[in-house]
């Protein structure tokens, strides 16, 4: 589903510092289905992974696949066709806070062109996916933490992608509500949608018994199934 092969990214030297060299001829592979973390100390790439793959940045070298397409083939003007077969979870929510929970979910199945039927029947649906059909109404500043991230992930069910990408969704998350959030994706991942999931925790990982990619210094150190937080 998913085939970096051999791809490096660095980004070259400017002013006084050095050259970067976030990967370096990096291989991986991800199965149709499958639910992956990804962990690595601070600046490890873990961001800069899921940028190439939507293809907001693109590799120095080497080539990145989705779905057996070459993604560096695909022109900029078109990477949007793409991009709606990925759901993307960030750390701070990117919720809009004048509109609701209602509307920040219709918000983007309007900006996508989603007929109004459509997104009557689909809202409520993917708000009782979240569990939060009585907070539909109430305002980003009226939820916790955990309530704003179950918001934006349901924003990324939205065209029911075939693969979730969330970024330290519980980084600005109380402990409390961490579980909460990782029993959600482990949901949607039940339903058959493939999750890549980067994080620091080193509880989540330990407790998830998923597979394991760990970068370190532009390179991919461990790969391991069941794995452990190890860095």
């Amino acid at each position: 589903m998913i085939f970096f092969d051999k791809v490096s990214k660095i980004y070259p030297a400017h002013l006084n510092k050095k050259e970067n060299i976030v990967f370096k001829d990096i291989f991986l592979r991800i199965e149709k289905g499958e639910f992956v973390l990804i962990t690595g100390k601070s600046g490890a790439g873990k961001t800069t992974l899921f940028r190439l793959l939507i293809g907001e940045e693109k590799p120095t070298k080497g080539k990145i696949y989705f779905e057996d397409k070459d993604l560096s083939k695909i022109s900029h003007s078109k990477i949007h066709t793409i991009r709606r077969k990925m759901g993307i979870i960030f750390q701070d929510y990117k919720l809009l806070s004048t509109k609701n929970v209602y509307e920040n979910i219709s918000y983007i199945m309007e900006a996508l062109g989603v007929p109004d039927k459509d997104i009557e029947r689909n809202v409520p649906e993917l708000l009782e996916l979240v569990g939060l059909e009585s907070r539909a109404y109430h305002y980003p500043d009226e939820l916790s933490g955990g309530e704003k991230q179950r918001v934006a992930i349901a924003r990324a069910l939205v065209c029911n992608p075939d693969v979730i990408l969330a970024d330290e969704p519980t980084g600005n998350v109380d402990p409390y509500y961490t579980m909460d959030i990782i029993n959600l994706l482990l949901k949607i991942n039940e339903k058959g949608t493939t999750v890549l999931l980067a994080t620091h925790d080193k509880d989540i990982v330990n407790s998830l018994d998923k597979r394991v990619v760990t970068l370190s210094d532009g390179v991919i150190v461990r790969d391991e199934m069941g794995g452990k937080f190890r860095l």
